[in-house]
């Protein structure tokens, strides 16, 4: 037997992620004295050797837990799957890897094709396998899913500038896509209920009543209720589970200010000065609450 101490000093893994891993349940101590000390034998050590393997293929923790206690589970297609992302992560990393060795040479020309959705695409396929009863149900089909999944790869490039504009990388986009898709049916049940629950309604009467009157200090007081309402129109149960990006508000206001095409529609939409009230209306909002 050994102590918690002499398995960390042996593995390299810190006491307290020793611990953490036993709280848990990821790896129990094969015995625990009287006096609450951990003690490991030689099948613990193996079986945190194998933690530590799929760790360092980057698995998630909750991915090695259902992998340790499951044997059923297939540890050769999660092995292959998880063998496809690294590969596209080594290759994304070269590419960055000879943008950064050609820009060091004073190139000035960046393509986003250094910045691909190899893993995102990756991502929507292994959804697609593993979902596809919710596929039916909200996609209709499962050929409609696939045609999502060709218009991505049609449109890498332009995916990943945007990905950038608003996450700030494609590793960033591709991370808050995959937490989406886990919580795909929760987020779709949820987008049901704002429509049933007039939150579409709701919305565009705080917008009319915003835009009522352009000429309105954006700062007073009655402007920025309006725009704390819509920003906090959900209830918290409403909310679907999705990262907009780092820089979605920022991308937004700059719609409002500086887009020819959003103030032209939301000008004649409302009234000429619209779409800028709006802009300055919600840069203010936020301006003062990060302050």
């Amino acid at each position: 037997m050994r102590t918690i101490k002499e398995v960390a000093v042996l593995s390299g893994v810190s006491v307290r992620t020793l611990q953490y891993y036993d709280e848990i349940g990821l790896l129990k101590p094969a015995k625990v004295t009287g006096a609450g000390y951990r003690l490991y034998n030689d099948e613990s050590i193996n079986t945190l050797q194998q933690i530590l393997l799929f760790k360092e293929l980057e698995f998630p923790l909750k991915d090695i837990k259902r992998i340790m206690e499951n044997p059923n589970f297939n540890k050769k297609e999660a092995l292959s799957r998880q063998k496809t992302l690294l590969k596209a992560k080594r290759d994304r990393l070269n590419r960055l890897l000879d943008l950064i060795g050609r820009l060091e040479q004073g190139e000035t020309y960046m393509s986003f094709k250094e910045f691909d959705l190899s893993e995102y695409i990756q991502a929507l396929e292994q959804f697609k396998k593993e979902n596809t009863e919710e596929i039916m149900k909200y996609w209709g089909s499962t050929e409609a899913f696939d045609e999502f999944i060709k218009r991505a790869r049609d449109h890498e490039s332009s995916i990943a500038q945007t990905a950038v504009e608003y996450y700030g990388s494609v590793e960033k986009y591709t991370d808050a896509m995959k937490e989406s898709l886990s919580h795909f049916s929760e987020n779709m049940e949820k987008m049901q209920k704002i429509k049933e629950k007039g939150y579409v309604e709701k919305n565009k009467l705080l917008m009319e009543q915003l835009t009522s009157d352009v000429s309105r200090d954006v700062k007073s007081e009655e402007v920025q209720n309006i725009i704390g309402q819509m920003l906090n129109l959900l209830d918290e149960e409403d909310q679907p589970t999705m990262d907009l990006g780092e820089n979605y508000y920022d991308k937004l206001i700059d719609g409002y200010l500086h887009n020819p095409k959003l103030i032209e529609a939301m000008d004649q939409q409302y009234c000429k000065g619209a779409s800028k009230f709006i802009g300055e209306a919600l840069q203010y909002y936020l301006k003062k609450k990060n302050m």
